[in-house]
């Protein structure tokens, strides 16, 4: 699999869990293709998963290798931790215990904490402490802070979970209801939890219509809308994607996934935030060390918390809402941590 291009990067190695997976199966391409490091940026894969799914993987390592991609240097599967984060530069864990049908949630919790914790103290002792991490595996803000806990020695601000999905999705759905391109619409946030409680807030949020840049407010002229409908449809929106498919999402997560790994090497236009899970810092009064999604500027590959912006009643208490949620996740989980 190696490059004859002379002008490629030296490989960074990027590990991917729950390898074999759906996620996984729509990300190795778009990672691979150059959409996300560079096309100049030479990989070497790190796929992991369990034991059973070896099999699977020497499937996708054939697809690899059949698509013939020229910054692919390596592409390793495994089982073993150790080699799964050896060294790694980027840490994508994209596997999780799914939540199956009459399984409560501390159950899940507690079956995902056995799962980070191991790998929190995998990736502690053998990923380069410069890695950048993505957790993608639900619940993905409480799964991050199991993983930052058992990984001290790597620096908090590189620890993030995905809530980009949501903010696709929130864009799309502004886009969709004024018959624009979804690029058009900028500075969507979405605050707190990957969950339903999350809040979709595009009260700062600006489009271009007819050339012309206005708020989503003046534009859709619709307030009951985007304080109800809208809202509840982003929240939503991955539950409807199971009824509809009896699959959850897996292009639009692995693109998802893609657009937050993009931004955070390449950066972000002045003005514009994107959202992401990260590790609180105490701003707009959410408990230090939650981790919650914000609105994230991103500059030379240094994530900071978009400041003064102004929340009234109503977002307060849809973002007091989102995080008391997450406290109790992070008890819930911090307790079954205790009981292994």
């Amino acid at each position: 699999m190696a490059s004859s291009n002379k002008d490629v990067k030296d490989p960074i190695r990027v590990v991917i869990t729950g390898a074999a997976g759906q996620i996984a199966y729509s990300l190795v391409y778009q990672i691979c293709s150059g959409e996300v490091f560079g096309k100049d940026q030479s990989i070497i894969l790190h796929l992991l998963d369990i034991t059973p799914m070896m099999g699977v993987l020497q499937g996708l390592i054939m697809e690899v290798e059949d698509i013939s991609l020229p910054i692919v240097k390596n592409v390793i599967p495994t089982d073993n931790e150790e080699t799964a984060f050896k060294d790694v530069d980027v840490a994508l864990f994209v596997g999780a215990m799914p939540r199956k049908e009459g399984m409560e949630r501390k159950d899940l919790l507690s079956a995902n904490v056995k799962i980070f914790k191991s790998q929190g103290i995998a990736l502690d002792k053998f990923a380069k402490k410069s890695v950048k991490v993505l957790v993608v595996g639900n619940p993905a803000n409480t799964n991050c802070y199991i993983l930052a806990h058992y990984a001290p020695s790597i620096p908090r601000e590189n620890f993030t979970c995905l809530t980009r999905l949501d903010h696709n999705r929130a864009k799309g759905q502004i886009a969709s209801r004024l018959k624009i391109s979804p690029d058009l619409v900028k500075n969507v946030i979405i605050w707190g939890n990957h969950s339903s409680t999350q809040f979709p807030d595009v009260r700062f949020s600006t489009v271009v219509v007819d050339g012309k840049e206005t708020s989503v407010y003046k534009a859709i002229q619709n307030d009951n809308w985007l304080k109800n409908e809208f809202v509840s449809i982003v929240q939503k929106r991955g539950a409807a994607v199971i009824a509809a498919r009896k699959l959850s999402s897996a292009m639009s997560a692995a693109k998802a996934i893609c657009d937050h790994m993009r931004d955070w090497w390449q950066g972000t236009k002045d003005n514009e935030w994107v959202s992401m899970g990260v590790i609180s810092d105490g701003s707009y009064g959410i408990e230090k060390g939650l981790v919650f999604s914000y609105p994230i500027h991103i500059k030379n590959g240094k994530l900071s918390i978009v400041q003064d912006l102004k929340l009234d009643d109503w977002s307060r208490e849809m973002i007091d809402k989102t995080q008391k949620e997450l406290i109790e996740e992070k008890n819930d989980a911090l307790t079954a941590t205790s009981s292994q």
